[in-house]
């Protein structure tokens, strides 16, 4: 291959990295980026909310050390749709501005670099959208009739029967309790086509991504782009350390409260209900970290600005747990994207850049081969057996830890004069077994 030939296939490559919560994938895309006169597109879908984080893990500006970031800080979490409803970022706006992004990027003879760890909006972004059929005026009208009484109500069971004698009962026995939206999306998808919500879900599980929504408005299937080669890697470490590490990022998410800055993921929960965004009920109420530190609040609010140590540490387990189940459910679903190169995350950095940056250069006919390279199938027997007695041991939140009484005396300085505390259709903690 010619100079100009190799320069012009590398122009085309975008690199996309991806890998279950607390990883480092961010951490390895900055570095790729100044390595590679890169630029980086998120994929997370709680990153693209302002104000929104450190519950998401944002990457600081301060930190950004000048490599440009696309798609974060792009949605209010107070937005609302024609229909006052709380407005959601589809999956379907994030494969436009995503593949808006990556032509910009590739414009400006830069690395696309697509970073983030939820599944639906990579495999939209690298394989094109699914078809669903356009929603109606009337199939809406229809939808109402059936469902608004019973919104109102609060019959949530009453609702779920209407969907399960439509015809979809997979997404009735797996919606989350109260998820209204997403009832009458998938009421509205089979009152359209006949046919059920996971129909149109490229064959995964409806809960698999339960925290992105899908584009109802995609009439047709989008083919995806061909001018592009994707080189896509998935970052993994043992089970046992990625736990221990997601249990860490859970303690310094809540100790950056003992600050006073304003910052933490319980200061942003408690803007998220002094906005009157319940839990549960917006993209952003949803996300793993926020639901529980918004109904933890919410208690507390409740009790007067009052949290005790058992109840606070019963909050962190939550947190820690429903973080652990969602990396659970990105190992699963990404061991079913053929197109990722599992990675040895626990390999020392320059390692994995120096084999990154080879792979990128390679011409396209050429295969590099490394060992930071991982088999999926092996990791999954390798470690069951040690996952069975797994528990957390935190290093900053223990019992009788000195850290725990200004978290505590933050919550009653904050919460005792904070908006009233709202009702909660069922138990805050139960989310976390979910």
């Amino acid at each position: 291959m010619s100079s100009s030939g190799a320069s012009k296939t590398r122009a085309r490559r975008v690199i996309v990295i991806s890998g279950p919560t607390a990883v480092g994938k961010s951490r390895l895309a900055l570095a790729l980026a100044q390595r590679l006169n890169g630029e980086i597109v998120s994929a997370d879908s709680v990153q693209v909310y302002r104000g929104l984080d450190v519950g998401s893990a944002k990457t600081p500006l301060e930190e950004r050390e000048g490599v440009p970031h696309h798609l974060l800080d792009i949605v209010d979490p107070t937005d609302e749709d024609s229909t006052c409803n709380s407005l959601e970022y589809t999956a379907g706006a994030f494969f436009d501005d995503a593949r808006r992004a990556t032509y910009e990027v590739t414009s400006r003879g830069q690395v696309p670099i697509v970073v983030g760890g939820t599944g639906l909006y990579l495999r939209w972004y690298l394989n094109g959208k699914p078809g669903t059929p356009k929603e109606s005026p009337e199939i809406t009208a229809q939808v109402d009739a059936e469902v608004s009484a019973l919104q109102k109500a609060g019959d949530w069971d009453g609702a779920l029967e209407i969907l399960e004698k439509a015809g979809d009962v997979l997404t009735a026995k797996s919606l989350t309790r109260n998820d209204w939206y997403r009832l009458r999306r998938a009421l509205s998808i089979i009152k359209a086509s006949g046919q059920p919500r996971t129909r149109f879900s490229l064959g995964q599980k409806p809960e698999a991504n339960s925290d992105v929504k899908e584009d109802i408005n995609s009439a047709s299937v989008t083919a995806p782009e061909t001018d592009y080669d994707f080189l896509c890697y998935f970052l993994y470490r043992r089970r046992i350390d990625l736990y221990r590490a997601i249990d860490a990022r859970c303690e310094e998410m809540l100790a950056a409260e003992n600050a006073e800055s304003g910052r933490g993921i319980l200061a942003e929960a408690s803007w998220l209900l002094d906005l009157r965004i319940q839990p549960g009920s917006s993209p952003p109420s949803r996300a793993i970290g926020y639901r529980q530190a918004m109904e933890y609040l919410n208690e507390c609010r409740c009790a007067g600005g009052v949290s005790s140590e058992e109840h606070f540490l019963k909050f962190l387990s939550s947190f820690q747990q429903a973080s652990r189940n969602y990396a659970r459910r990105q190992l699963t679903w990404f061991r079913n994207e053929p197109l990722f190169q599992w990675i040895d995350a626990s390999q020392p950095l320059e390692k994995i850049l120096d084999f990154l940056t080879d792979d990128y250069s390679r011409p396209a006919d050429v295969k590099i081969e490394s060992r930071v390279v991982l088999s999926p199938e092996a990791i999954a027997k390798k470690e069951l057996s040690l996952l069975k007695s797994y528990v957390a041991k935190n290093k900053i939140f223990v019992s009788s830890s000195a850290c725990i009484p200004p978290i505590l005396e933050w919550i009653k300085r904050t919460q005792i004069q904070a908006s009233p505390c709202q009702d909660q259709a069922t138990n805050s903690l139960a989310f976390a077994a979910s």
